[in-house]
């Protein structure tokens, strides 16, 4: 069985290749995107069974990405983890509020978030 594609995206070109690397090390498939409108495109294209969302980013910002996700007949049961410096309650209950699935707060560590993937895709049988 080959592993879960996972989407990334983040506007940061570190994290986006942190995250990135970290997974791709973890034996998962990844694609990535810089903007919310390239995610949302991608999503669509290859139907991951996963997201790691970046809350900020232009254009279209992660909630927003996730929202059309959870609207879309096709996309809505994909797993959605939001990756994030927006640490207030109010940024996380509107997150989980939006669909999310889980929520990481940066500064994360790579660890932690393997951990949290894998973890997300074990519930999900995936």
């Amino acid at each position: 069985m080959s592993e879960p594609l996972i989407l990334v995206a983040d506007d940061d070109d570190d994290i986006l290749l942190l995250v990135t690397t970290r997974l791709r090390r973890d034996g998962f498939n990844v694609v990535s995107a810089s903007r919310g409108d390239q995610a949302l495109d991608l999503a669509r294209e290859h139907k991951p069974t996963l997201a790691v969302l970046d809350i900020g980013m232009p254009g279209l910002d992660g909630l927003e990405v996730l929202e059309q996700i959870r609207a879309d007949e096709e996309l809505r049961g994909m797993l959605v983890l939001l990756l994030t410096a927006k640490a207030q309650e109010s940024d996380v209950r509107r997150g989980y509020d939006s669909g999310a699935d889980a929520y990481i707060k940066k500064p994360f560590s790579p660890a932690e978030l393997s951990t949290r993937v894998r973890a997300l895709l074990d519930e999900a049988g995936a």
